[in-house]
């Protein structure tokens, strides 16, 4: 089984065809685990294993991605229960609500993302800075946030809380497919901000990819001061680094460009290759001179809109939490007081066996 906190979540091993459980706490390393021929109790004779996991999964984020990642890679079939509330996973008394898979030995925790937090991220939309653009500890407003997001009256929980993202090499490999570009594949470019990325972009990617039998999906992601540009206010909400991991992430997606330009030039549909070219319904901001940055594929007769089907939108999203302001603070201060009593709960409990 998996769960976790803040929504990423834990794995425990189960036999085959019963779930195991995966979760995720912060620090922990995953188990990979797949029962062979002893397990399954016939020699050549696979049996799948199941893997449960769950958690809240609020505003879906990368960090999710990568927990559901490493549970899926602890067996063959990945079941996922939400949460109908935030709660942890442990109760007031401190006492594991995963025992019973923990004594089944059928328990595996997934590593958590560092450097992400829906807490985090709810808490950049309420500012209007900037400071989440890049890894700025010096911005008074960005860090004050935490006292209402991240930080408790009486002490700080190391769950719920705000830290800086660091990208490195080694989390774009994780995320990253790998595949290359085949003979007879249609590539699709597609380019944004994919800010936030939520169901409204999965809804437009999933469009795209039925365009062609064999798409191949690159996406373009604009940089931070380019969004802004366009967008204006604190947008991205989530910086340059994180929009690419969030894209990577998706199914559709089999190529990310970093930083790519803003107008679709000649060069970049002649370096990638590119078919089509795709873009929503979503208005389409002139380029800084004024022109605009389609001009080029639509010359060629290779430009594409397309309805996703979908009306949520980043804008919409951030609406939603300034709109209900107090009741997130409320909220994410209540969850870490919980916590906290949970942490002085299991201070108890490992006093007592000594």
């Amino acid at each position: 089984m998996a769960a976790g906190r803040d929504g990423e979540g834990r794995a425990a091993a189960a036999a085959p065809l019963a779930p195991l459980r995966a979760g995720g706490a912060a620090g922990d390393s995953a188990a990979m685990l797949r029962n062979g021929a002893a397990a399954s109790g016939g020699a050549g004779l696979h049996r799948p294993v199941r893997v449960w996991c769950d958690g809240c999964y609020d505003m879906v984020h990368y960090g999710h991605s990568n927990q559901l990642r490493q549970a899926r890679a602890m067996g063959d079939y990945l079941i996922v229960g939400v949460h109908t509330d935030d709660d942890i996973t442990l109760t007031i008394d401190g006492k594991d609500t995963y025992e019973e898979v923990k004594t089944a030995g059928r328990y595996r925790e997934c590593k958590r993302t560092q450097g992400v937090s829906t807490t985090d991220l709810v808490g950049r939309m309420l500012l209007m800075t900037k400071a989440h653009h890049s890894n700025i500890d010096e911005d008074l407003d960005y860090r004050k946030h935490t006292d209402n997001f991240g930080k408790g009256p009486k002490g700080h929980s190391p769950w719920t809380g705000v830290s800086q993202f660091l990208q490195t090499s080694q989390k774009i490999i994780q995320f990253a497919s790998g595949k290359e570009p085949q003979p007879g594949d249609t590539i699709i470019y597609v380019a944004g901000a994919f800010d936030l990325f939520h169901i409204g972009h999965v809804d437009f990617l999933e469009k795209v990819h039925q365009l062609a039998e064999k798409p191949y999906i690159i996406a373009g992601l604009h940089f931070d001061q380019e969004v802004n540009r366009y967008k204006g206010k604190n947008y991205p909400i989530m910086n340059i680094h994180e929009r690419t991991l969030s894209v990577l992430a998706c199914r559709y997606v089999s190529e990310v460009v970093i930083g790519a330009p803003y107008a679709v030039t000649a060069d970049l549909l002649d370096h990638f290759k590119v078919t089509l070219v795709c873009h929503g319904m979503t208005e389409v901001v002139p380029d800084k001179d004024g022109s605009d940055p389609y001009e080029e594929p639509k010359r060629r007769g290779i430009f594409q809109l397309v309805d996703s089907g979908s009306n949520l939108t980043t804008d919409l999203i951030v609406q939603r939490i300034i709109k209900n302001r107090l009741e997130f603070e409320a909220r994410n201060q209540k969850k870490e007081a919980k916590e906290l009593a949970v942490l002085e709960a299991m201070k108890r409990l490992e006093e007592e066996k000594h």
